[in-house]
């Protein structure tokens, strides 16, 4: 009840202060697996995802966003859990193991998982070379892909930092990509690749971005 309460009334101040444009929902299936695959521009895209879909999405966050201390540890801790965010130690050795595992966990059991091949958000609002984590979820699992594009969140959430702004906001959903022609294959690394650039190449289609063949984080490094 405290999620479905907190959706609906971030929901509405969303709707009444940026009303987001919601193009293609119809892709996504209303039960079942899905993996919702998209490209991340700011801090605050998963929030207007999981507020402009019908049914739960879960993502995987860093554990740090629900171990704060204080007031605002518990706050954010509470925020984050009821917004379907699931903590993982993504610094550790065993961080994208583990990430991968829940994610499998939660499409076994029929849940919408979220997730953002770039692995990191973009430095500069290009498109960046996908991780094969979302093709090997796929793989594993049989659950369809349908891609997504946030486009203006960056201009909510500035460098994702910051108060949130007043800016029109577009959440865009492709139709679902199968990619049972490779079932068994999920540890054919040419396969892996394949199936990511195949996700990526429809996430840039849907966001016209401009895409750069290198990992954001090897970018954010440069």
């Amino acid at each position: 009840m405290s999620r479905i309460a907190l959706k609906a009334l971030l929901g509405l101040l969303v709707r009444v202060l940026f009303r987001p444009r919601v193009e293609g929902a119809e892709h996504v299936p209303a039960t079942g697996p899905v993996i919702l695959a998209g490209n991340h521009v700011t801090f605050i895209d998963s929030l207007f995802l999981a507020l402009v879909m019908k049914r739960q999405v879960f993502f995987i966050g860093k554990d740090e966003y629900v171990t704060g201390k204080g007031i605002k540890g518990r706050l954010m801790a509470w925020f984050f859990g009821m917004s379907g965010m699931i903590p993982v130690d993504r610094d550790g050795g065993h961080g994208g193991v583990a990430a991968l595992m829940t994610g499998r966990r939660l499409l076994e059991e029929g849940k919408a998982f979220g997730i953002y091949p770039e692995g990191t958000r973009s430095p500069d609002g290009r498109l960046y070379r996908g991780r094969t984590g979302v093709s090997r979820l796929t793989l594993m699992t049989g659950a369809p892909v349908v891609p997504f594009a946030m486009i203006g969140t960056d201009k909510v959430q500035p460098g994702g930092k910051g108060m949130p702004r007043i800016a029109p906001v577009t959440v865009r959903f492709g139709a679902p990509l199968d990619f049972s022609r490779y079932d068994g294959m999920d540890r054919d690394r040419y396969v892996l690749r394949a199936v990511t650039d195949e996700v990526m190449s429809e996430v840039m289609r849907l966001s016209g971005q401009e895409y750069v063949d290198m990992y954001a984080t090897k970018a954010k490094a440069a």
